[in-house]
């Protein structure tokens, strides 16, 4: 497995598949023909399905700009095997073409061009590592240590302050969120009223706004960071914002659920997927809870089996979640989903703690699960926008029309 650095990426959403990876490649390209005039990026799949509503088009040619760049969507094409593949072609200026490359966004901002390099982890699935952590009595947090060394630290602190500035700025936020739906934003209206609600409820709700902040953010095209991706990224944050401000729970714990988290999202991305493209909202919604659950139980002080478990269970029930973004955007259901599976994350970690952390079912089992279940969802599902909640409100719009 890579470094957790790039499952943790820092950027402009709304989409890590969409919007980061696709930049990031034109930024590389551009990099390397820096004497190019203009470019031509041909999108096809899900890339062109969905990429006007997750601003993919607005990505590159901001990271070409000054240079012009003709924009080709191919949605009936699928380029390099893969839904989320494009082409860019480098051209001089008597309009002569001067280079090309076919890239592929992998999820989580990650592109088939970085290659095979940086694979720093030596143990493949969760159960080597849980083995490696019984053998030598550590937790995963500490494996995260001797993999990534020291300096992980300093990389996942800036991280979780960039995580608490897109909620701060999401709580602050008034008005519509950008795009044709015309959303209202609501987390700080969430988060007002949660301070007013019984203790059954308000703590969750106090969680649920907390995501929604982040998520709004997100949608709205500001800086956040990829827990795993974009789309998901207010997720896990919702979980550290909760104890650190209910529980006073201090920055490096924070930090050290940070890093047991990202080893269930590395596992799932490098065995799985985390692409919505690929294998569904499971990927994205799923992943990002298995994430959040096993945070959640370390911070309650859960044993490396309760912490699996948790993880398991996060996953497992989000299976067959279907990503079928309305419009093409990253706002109905994702906002919303965002703070439900922050929820049930917190759920999961209690059901982990009232065992002993053994079960049937493993994280591993889970995960190729997932990329089984992923493969066999039609691709009216994988963020296509053209099957399930996305014809359905297309089907109500023209009602409401007629």
């Amino acid at each position: 497995m890579k470094s957790i650095r790039e499952l943790y990426r820092i950027g402009h959403g709304p989409s890590s598949s969409h919007t980061m990876g696709p930049a990031r490649s034109a930024k590389k390209f551009k990099e390397k023909y820096p004497k190019a005039a203009s470019f031509k990026v041909t999108l096809g799949g899900s890339l062109a399905l969905t990429g006007k509503g997750h601003f993919t088009d607005k990505a590159i040619i901001d990271t070409f700009a000054p240079n012009p760049v003709e924009i080709i969507w191919q949605p009936n094409i699928i380029i390099a095997d893969h839904p989320n593949g494009f082409i860019i072609d480098a051209y001089d200026s008597n309009g002569f073409k001067t280079a090309s490359i076919t890239d592929i966004s992998l999820g989580g901002g990650a592109l088939k061009s970085d290659g095979e390099s940086g694979f720093i982890y030596k143990h493949k699935y969760l159960r080597e590592i849980m083995e490696y952590c019984t053998e030598n009595n550590i937790p995963y947090w500490s494996y995260v240590e001797e993999v990534e060394g020291s300096g992980i630290w300093d990389y996942l602190r800036e991280c979780i302050y960039v995580m608490r500035d897109s909620m701060i700025a999401g709580l602050k936020g008034t008005g519509l969120i950008p795009g044709p739906l015309k959303l209202p934003r609501k987390a700080g209206t969430f988060k007002n009223r949660s301070l007013s609600l019984n203790d059954d409820f308000g703590p969750q709700a106090l969680t649920a706004s907390y995501a929604y902040a982040v998520a709004e953010v997100n949608a709205s095209g500001g800086i956040v960071v990829t827990a795993p991706t974009c789309g998901s990224c207010g997720v896990l944050p919702a979980i550290l914002a909760t104890f650190h401000k209910k529980y006073n729970t201090e920055i490096d714990d924070l930090l050290h659920a940070m890093a047991t988290a990202a080893i269930f999202g590395n596992i799932a991305k490098h065995n799985g997927s985390i692409s919505g493209a690929v294998a569904g909202c499971q990927a994205e919604i799923g992943v990002a809870c298995a994430m959040a659950a096993a945070a959640t139980t370390q911070l309650m002080g859960g044993t490396l089996e309760q912490i699996e478990y948790a993880a398991e269970m996060g996953l497992e029930h989000h299976l067959g979640l279907t990503c079928d973004p309305v419009m093409g955007l990253v706002q109905i259901p994702c906002i919303e989903r965002n703070a439900h599976a922050a929820l049930r994350a917190y759920n999961c970690a209690n059901f982990a703690l009232l065992s002993d952390g053994k079960h049937r079912i493993s994280y591993d089992n889970i995960v190729k699960v997932l990329i089984e279940t992923g493969k066999n969802l039609s691709s009216l599902y994988r963020e296509t926008s053209t099957g399930g909640l996305a014809t359905v409100y297309n089907d109500i719009t023209e009602t409401n029309k007629g």
